[in-house]
């Protein structure tokens, strides 16, 4: 159903209904304010025009809109701080989209059971911080942290830079309160260490993309907080195929770092010359391995890092205890993609993974692939996990740099499958990685994909046109 802003026309049933059911300051309906909620971070995904952007507080809220929805068969697409890179979030015309942005309740935290309730707005390092007041830690963390919300997070499976030793969202969610495709409130999971009734309906909703239920609460594990001094080994390397050795040595050695991570040249270029900071621009590529074991473990495990990264051909490498220093070059990583935004033109970035073994000749090929579409590509990856990020670089209104830009993507996905891997490993698929996800899995297993979204959306209304399609 198109949107008309002809003011004879009569009007949409489903606005009535919400303006009816819901405070006025929950229903937007100025254009221009809706259009900032009709589209996440995904360059060149497409987006719709929706009738209405709705900003519940509570589950009772969420639960009217989804169930006035269901009874129009009107699609809704859920959306969190909209930070995401896939298109997962964008509207569809006509749609109302649901932000969860002002459910940022903290509702329990739970020292003696290490976990933690909180509504889906609650941003991540809001978290974090809230629950090191109790002596606690929540691991997952996306680089967009400081902006992200656990229900996005929950809702693309987010990973980050500690999920090499510590795992990703979907190894801390112990249950889901959530809203059905009908409208009704249901809770799936366990608040237990262990628990096995039934299917894992919570780790079903973890990754689906607003496709399967809104998320209206999450219930998280946590771990206690890390006390040990933390040690870096920063490796500097002269061709992304040494970097992609040393990471591929360290992780045959067994050695398991509490983070790895690449940055590439360009990258590091594109953060001095945002934040002045002042970090090496002369080598192909930055290896940041971190160890937080106590000693003398934390020392041993340091330095055998430091021991590959020599033997892999590092130009230099160096094992630092300075956490300020540490922190200065984690936050450069983090920074790297708000960092080439800042240069102009459009990024489209992808997120492929790989076996760790085969991340060498995964950055090789994505050489190979920039070459060959003329295409410029920075890299960042979550080095230790095989999880690579690269980032096309095109100028505005450049729709031949666009269409080559389009085919290295697509490229780099056949490439990762090729060597192994998956289209994606923590962005989700959303609209971008339709076609990949369907050349990874085979028609077969996306058959059973969709008779799950149908049983449990019937209609199709919730988040339609993503990850199944």
């Amino acid at each position: 159903m198109a949107v008309t802003s002809d003011a004879s026309a009569p009007p949409d049933p489903v606005v009535a209904e919400l303006l009816a059911a819901l405070p006025a300051d929950r229903v937007l309906l100025d254009p221009d304010v809706m259009a900032t909620y009709q589209h996440d971070e995904a360059e060149w995904a497409e987006f719709g025009r929706a009738a209405a952007v709705v900003r519940p507080r509570s589950t009772e809220e969420v639960a009217a809109v989804v169930a006035a929805c269901a009874r129009h068969a009107r699609p809704l697409v859920p959306r969190g701080a909209g930070t995401g890179l896939s298109g997962g979030a964008n509207a569809v015309d006509g749609c109302v989209v649901l932000s969860t942005e002002r459910m940022r309740e903290i509702v329990e935290i739970n020292a003696a059971e290490r976990l933690a309730v909180v509504q889906p707005g609650v941003v991540n390092d809001d978290l974090r911080a809230a629950v090191a007041e109790h002596g606690l830690w929540y691991p997952p963390d996306p680089a967009s942290s400081p902006w992200s919300t656990v229900g996005g997070n929950v809702a693309t499976n987010a990973g980050g830079l500690c999920c090499v030793k510590y795992g990703v969202t979907r190894d801390y969610v112990l249950a889901l309160e959530l809203v059905t495709a009908a409208g009704e409130v249901v809770r799936v999971g366990r608040r237990t260490a262990k628990g096995v009734a039934g299917y894992d309906l919570a780790g079903l909703m973890v990754g689906s993309e607003g496709t399967l239920g809104v998320i209206t609460e999450v219930t998280v594990k946590l771990r206690p907080l890390r006390t040990s001094p933390r040690r870096t080994v920063v490796g500097f390397f002269d061709t992304l195929a040494a970097a992609g050795d040393a990471v591929s040595r360290v992780t045959a050695r067994g050695v398991q770092p509490a983070a790895f991570e690449l940055i590439d040249r360009v990258c590091l270029h594109a953060v001095n010359a945002w934040k002045h900071a002042g970090l090496p621009e002369t080598a192909a590529a930055l290896l940041l391995a971190q160890t937080d074991l106590p000693d003398p473990a934390g020392q041993q495990e340091a330095e055998a890092i430091h021991a590959e990264f020599v033997a892999a051909g590092a130009s230099d490498a160096m094992l630092s205890t300075d956490e300020v220093e540490a922190d200065a070059l984690f936050e450069a990583r983090r920074l790297a993609y708000p960092a080439m935004e800042q240069l102009g033109g459009a990024i489209l970035t992808e997120d492929v993974c790989l076996p760790r073994g085969e991340l060498a000749e995964m950055l090789a090929r994505i050489e190979q692939i920039a070459a060959r579409h003329d295409t410029p590509i920075a890299t960042v990856a979550h080095a230790g996990d095989g999880n690579l990020h690269p980032m096309l670089l095109t100028r505005h209104g450049d729709e031949a740099g666009k269409a080559r830009a389009q085919a290295a993507f697509e490229d780099i996905l056949d490439a990762a499958l090729e060597l192994g891997g998956t289209v994606t490993g923590e962005h989700g698929v959303g609209l971008l990685k339709l076609s990949g996800m369907r050349r990874e899995l085979g028609p077969e297993v996306v058959a059973m994909q969709r008779a799950i979204k149908a049983a449990l959306d019937p209609q199709g209304i919730l988040n339609p046109g993503k990850v199944v399609g």
